[in-house]
């Protein structure tokens, strides 16, 4: 098949591309494409085309690469700058309604959109939820109120377009030990050493927090069956078990200290902006409120099973923060702290780069 990859250097892009490059023709569509183009996990086997999908100049780009394609992966979407919004906003719904567009224009049958448990709306008990539970969002969160418009252009294109086969898979977090490095740019401060991650003493957050995880790789084992079978509708992922403040503070080698999860978010909310650091408070909100997640419609229609447990990507992905792991792409490219600094003195904060 001909598949057309939006966000491919990413951290589920680049897993995709593992999953992907040995079967299929591959095209990534991204702001920066690696360069030069690497072997590394199928990278060069990838026809690459340049676009921002934050700009309307990219659509006939898109429509372009999406010319006699089978299907379409959509990926995009933005984590900086937390302070400026209305730039998240155009990458996230505005990229996915460009991506609509010219799925449409180039009658592109099946699109595969990367939604997020995050869509949700926010969690009313410990029951797991399935694939019909409310798309709203969760208030506070720009991150989940942008995942939740991205799931209304969905529902009005699958409205219009009957024709065609939409599948939205909402992971967990995602992780992989290669996006440490991109993880800890957009969640540490820009001078804060890497090696921080392995000496933190204490872990103070509210002792409710529970957290639904899945490796980048059983995602892109998702969505290697989802093309395979053209499974329409929504797909929850997650791993077992879900993560619990033991397992953070396991895995960070620290000692949990109860906060509640309103002084959190004061905390984080002061911080950020002081500009501090670049983490938007509401990632709180989203921790705090995400549901959990039934995953038995992706076991039962796709044979889908992680491959990884949860609590073993936690730890390869605190490991991959501490030791600066990256991939062969400008996106998960190796945080130092010369590079920080050279970038926090010429542009600013990750927070409020135009370009992070």
């Amino acid at each position: 098949m001909r598949i057309v990859i939006t966000g491919a250097t990413g951290n589920v892009g680049t897993a995709v591309v593992r999953r992907l490059a040995a079967e299929h023709d591959l095209v990534g569509v991204v702001r920066r494409p690696p360069e030069p183009p690497s072997g590394e996990d199928g990278l060069d086997t990838v026809h690459w085309i340049t676009a921002d999908l934050a700009s309307d100049t990219s659509v006939p780009v898109l429509r372009e690469a999406f010319a006699g394609a089978d299907a379409i992966v959509h990926l995009v979407w933005a984590f900086q700058p937390s302070h400026r919004p209305e730039q998240l906003e155009q990458t996230g719904p505005g990229g996915t309604d460009r991506v609509l567009t010219a799925v449409r224009a180039a009658g592109v049958r099946h699109l595969v959109h990367m939604s997020s448990v995050g869509a949700y709306s926010p969690r009313t008990s410990d029951v797991p939820v399935t694939e019909d539970h409310p798309t709203g969002g969760i208030p506070g969160s720009p991150y989940s109120l942008h995942k939740a418009a991205a799931e209304r252009l969905l529902d009005t294109f699958e409205r219009t377009r009957t024709d065609h086969v939409v599948t939205r898979l909402r992971p967990g977090i995602v992780g992989q030990r290669g996006a440490g490095s991109a993880l800890l740019r957009y969640g540490l401060p820009a001078l804060a050493p890497a090696r921080l991650v392995r000496l933190l003493p204490l872990l103070p957050v509210d002792r409710g927090l529970e957290i639904p995880l899945v490796h980048a790789d059983d995602v892109a084992e998702a969505i290697a069956r989802v093309l395979e079978v053209r499974a329409p509708g929504a797909f929850n992922l997650a791993a077992a078990p879900v993560i619990t403040v033991e397992h953070l503070a396991a895995a960070l080698g620290a000692r949990h200290v109860h906060v509640p999860l309103g002084v959190v978010r004061a905390t984080v909310a002061a911080s950020w902006h002081a500009r501090v650091q670049p983490l938007d408070p509401g990632w709180i909100d989203l921790a705090g409120n995400v549901p959990l997640m039934d995953c038995s419609r992706a076991e039962q229609e796709l044979g889908w099973v992680p491959a990884t447990d949860a609590v073993t990507t936690l730890r390869q992905v605190v490991e991959g923060m501490g030791d600066r792991a990256h991939l062969a792409t400008p996106a998960l490219r190796p945080r130092t702290l010369l590079d920080s600094a050279r970038r926090f003195l010429g542009d600013g904060p990750v927070s409020r780069r135009d370009r992070p």
